[in-house]
């Protein structure tokens, strides 16, 4: 009977697992089978295995082998990031392709040991299965629907959705990365989350803005999701606390559900959020922050038994996720930061001495965070800059409630704080242990930093949306150290919390001006949350502890489904009222791409993100990222934000005006000298006219070659001018030499000679460029692979006469201009 029943748990488990490839095949159905297959294909051969075989060799396991392959995955995004770069300096974007050789290795060169772990159980992975379901049917009706990908509704995007797929873009071919949508400074912004995109893109051919805005995405969640368990058990030591916490990020949220607020999606601040979806960063970030708290437990813990070796590594592999998150974003690393600062204070005083262990990190800290200041950021201005209070302000004001600032505020910190409340659920033995100081440290420099900064693009807010996940992790912790008896108590304590919510929401207006109004449904809230305590608390007439577990479960529930609830408003994409992206842009965009080199540029007249607008918002990044191409001058805001190169912010003018008067001339008055200089100086090889913006000038035509049209769309290729001498002299026939006329492709016979030529060389047609619309002269058809690179060739502009062979030398300074150094050519 216990074998057999043993038996039946362990299928119960194993039986749970499909769930993952399920989600993945069913969350991912409107594209087609092969993508979901090839890209699931390589996260598992390129980044799972590897990554799992580093972290156990590294850190030596978390006692779960289920939570070292969620862990290990992630830990592999992290190698995977750093190795990317390395390898595009040297030409090899499938650099990432080493890393199962490289797993091998360290497994054959370090000393095996027996790793102890005990088995998860059936009813924690079951759980957790039914979580990532949850997740994933979000995804099916919420996530895959914000960002359209085909249709008119692809058309009237916001900036962040281009801005991603150009910066995407231009880490798929080019390293160190420049500015791809105003090319002319490095890009002073972190690109460590584009790295995995850019390498899946080169190894399984899956286009670009399908991983960008959904493969890449949904994947992160799930690692968010499986983290958060994984790191949720490690800290507890008990494997209730996997599906605790994962239920918590998948559900939890702050003030996103409100009437007044859900409007505004800068609230939300959960990974179910639009933010979260809009911002590869900020999703990265928190995958790679989860297995960084893991090996901190590990250091900070101090596990009996650890030998020097053992030391090292752990210490490596906390460095290989330092570099990534330091390389990812901006908001990250300062809160964990701040965690591990407060658990070094808290462990030196306690013990009297300095503690080397969290001391090293910290530095480790310092160093990544200044290299990545110094040479990927370059030093570049921050326009985050110190103003207590002004993020509730600005907040306020949006809402049309700038007289209740205070209390706009009182509602947001309570909302943010109240998972806080978990750690007093933790036994008093383990109050001492240095994580839960880590925890709430985090968290709450994560409230400080959006609290006493801010940014006019509200990037602050990112520290709570960083923190939410140690705000998560401590709630899951605390109510994982309940008994079991005490679980239905916490249960019903939960479903009180959360009908207080909703209670409290109902009863707020959806539109408020006033303190009263903003503070009324709050408030409501509260007084049905207290009495829920006192009479739950009153009939079960139990001990202080149940008292406890009561208040902090209500509390907690408190904060539970705001983010699935309110995000199920943007289900439909947040469409603008115009097009933002050009008819057929996408598709002119498209065919830049297929028929031009990695290194072409390309010069285009739309500037603004609403064509013709009275005000002019220089946000346009749609041409460099479904072009994949770079382009001399689109846009610049997000350009501007990063380096505050100029007071005036996102509508400033652009830096260079020499630069920008020359490119919009070629489309208002055209020239061969403007066409040559673009050319030339600045390798322009295509023109990518919006008649919304201009007409086409009559004689652009002239001057270059229309190779596609569609829409208000025209792209047109640069060509060098003809020789000024295409027929050059014969080379004198030596005296006593025979004379007779020959010809060779090499060589045009001169007027007045065509007669002669002998009957055995035939005359061969030359081929209009305009009868071939779909592919460059000189190029061949066939389906191209990321891999391939199919440079512009050059071609004397317009037809040259049937029935003769002509002989055209090729100047020499046509070429495709050279990239920066380290750029790799192509797709």
């Amino acid at each position: 009977m216990i074998r057999a029943a043993r038996r039946a748990r362990r299928t119960a488990a194993w039986a749970s697992l499909p769930v993952l490839p399920l989600a993945w095949f069913v969350a991912l159905q409107e594209h087609p089978l092969w993508m979901p297959a090839a890209y699931l294909g390589y996260l598992l051969i390129v980044v799972v295995v590897p990554g799992t075989m580093f972290w156990r060799r590294l850190t030596g396991g978390t006692g779960w082998f289920s939570a070292d392959i969620a862990l290990g995955t992630a830990f592999g995004l992290a190698v995977e990031a750093l190795l990317y770069p390395l390898g595009m300096l040297f030409s090899m974007p499938f650099a990432a392709l080493l890393m199962p050789a490289l797993a091998f290795g360290m497994w054959r060169a370090l000393p095996r040991r027996r790793l102890s772990e005990q088995p998860t159980p059936w009813w924690s992975a079951a759980a957790t299965m039914v979580v990532v379901g949850v997740a994933a049917a979000w995804f099916v009706r919420v996530g895959s629907q914000l960002i359209p990908l085909n249709g008119s509704q692809a058309l009237r995007t916001n900036s962040d959705a281009p801005h991603n797929l150009a910066v995407a873009g231009e880490i798929t071919h080019h390293f160190p990365p420049r500015v791809p949508y105003a090319d002319g400074g490095w890009l002073t912004s972190h690109w460590a989350a584009y790295d995995h995109i850019a390498s899946a893109h080169w190894i399984t051919s899956i286009p670009l803005d399908v991983l960008t805005h959904r493969m890449v995405p949904f994947a992160w969640i799930l690692l968010t999701v499986l983290g958060a368990a994984a790191v949720g058990m490690l800290l507890s030591g008990r494997a209730v606390a996997g599906p605790i916490a994962a239920g918590l990020v998948v559900a939890g949220g702050d003030l996103v559900a409100w009437p007044w607020a859900v409007s505004d999606r800068v609230f939300a601040d959960g990974p179910f959020s639009l933010g979260e979806l809009t911002n590869p960063p900020q999703a990265f970030s928190t995958v790679l922050l989860l297995p960084l708290i893991a090996v901190t437990t590990l250091l900070l813990r101090r596990r009996p038994g650890t030998t020097r070796g053992q030391l090292v590594r752990l210490f490596v592999a906390a460095g290989i996720l330092i570099a990534a998150l330091a390389l990812t974003k901006a908001t990250a690393l300062p809160v964990y930061a701040t965690g591990l600062a407060v658990a070094w204070i808290y462990l030196t005083v306690r013990a009297g001495r300095l503690n080397l262990r969290a001391l090293v990190i910290g530095v480790g800290v310092a160093a990544a965070y200044s290299l990545t200041f110094f040479v990927v950021l370059r030093g570049a201005a921050s326009s985050v800059r110190f103003d207590p209070g002004a993020t509730f302000e600005s907040l306020a004001e949006r809402m049309g409630g700038s007289s209740a600032v205070a209390v706009v505020a009182v509602i947001m910190v309570v909302g943010w704080m109240l998972p806080l409340a978990g750690a007093l659920l933790i036994k008093r033995p383990v109050r001492r242990c240095p994580m839960i100081v880590f925890l709430v440290g985090g968290f709450v420099g994560a409230v400080l930093g959006a609290s006493l900064l801010v940014d006019h693009g509200y990037s602050q807010l990112y520290f709570v949306r960083t923190g939410f996940v140690f705000a998560a992790l401590l709630a899951a912790w605390g109510l994982a150290s309940l008994e079991r008896r005490q679980f239905w108590i916490a249960g019903v304590a939960l479903a009180i919390g959360v009908a207080a919510i909703y209670w409290g929401r109902e009863r707020s207006p959806r539109s408020c001006t006033t303190a009263e109004c903003f503070g009324q449904g709050f408030a409501v809230a509260l007084v049905i949350a207290a009495l829920g305590i006192g009479v739950f608390g009153l009939i079960l007439r139990g001990s202080r502890r149940t008292w406890a577990v009561i208040t902090v479960a209500v509390l907690v529930g408190m904060t539970v489904s705001p983010t699935v609830a309110s995000v199920r408003r943007f289900a439909q994409p947040p469409m603008t009222s115009y097009d933002s992206i050009a008819p057929g842009g996408i598709e002119a965009a498209q065919f830049i791409r297929r028929n031009s080199g990695s290194n072409d540029r390309i010069a285009t007249n739309l500037h603004c993100h609403q064509a013709r607008a009275s005000h002019c918002g220089a946000g346009s990044y749609w041409i460099a990222g479904y072009a994949e191409r770079r382009v001399l001058v689109e846009g610049w805001s997000y350009r501007a934000r990063v380096d505050d190169s100029y007071p005036a912010y996102v509508q400033g003018p652009y830096w260079d005006t020499e630069q920008l008067e020359l490119n919009d001339e070629v489309f208002s008055n055209p020239s061969r000298q403007v066409i040559e200089t673009l050319r030339t100086k600045y390798g322009v090889q295509w023109l990518l006219l919006d008649e919304r913006v201009s007409a086409a000038p009559e004689n652009l035509d002239k001057l270059t070659e229309l190779r596609f049209q569609l829409g208000t769309v025209r792209v047109y290729q640069v060509y060098p001018p003809p020789p000024d001498n295409p027929f050059p002299p014969r080379t004198p026939t030596p005296t006593g030499s025979p004379s007779f006329p020959t010809t060779s492709p090499s060589q045009s016979p001169s007027p007045g000679l065509s007669q002669s030529i002998p009957p055995t060389v035939p005359t061969v047609p030359t081929v209009p460029p305009q009868t071939v619309p779909t592919q460059p002269p000189g190029s061949t058809f066939g389906v191209q692979s990321p891999g391939q690179s199919q440079p512009t060739q050059p071609d004397p502009t317009g037809p040259t006469p049937t029935g003769t062979l002509t002989s055209t030398p090729v100047p020499a300074q046509f070429s495709t201009p050279p990239g920066p150094t380290g750029s790799f050519s192509g797709r």
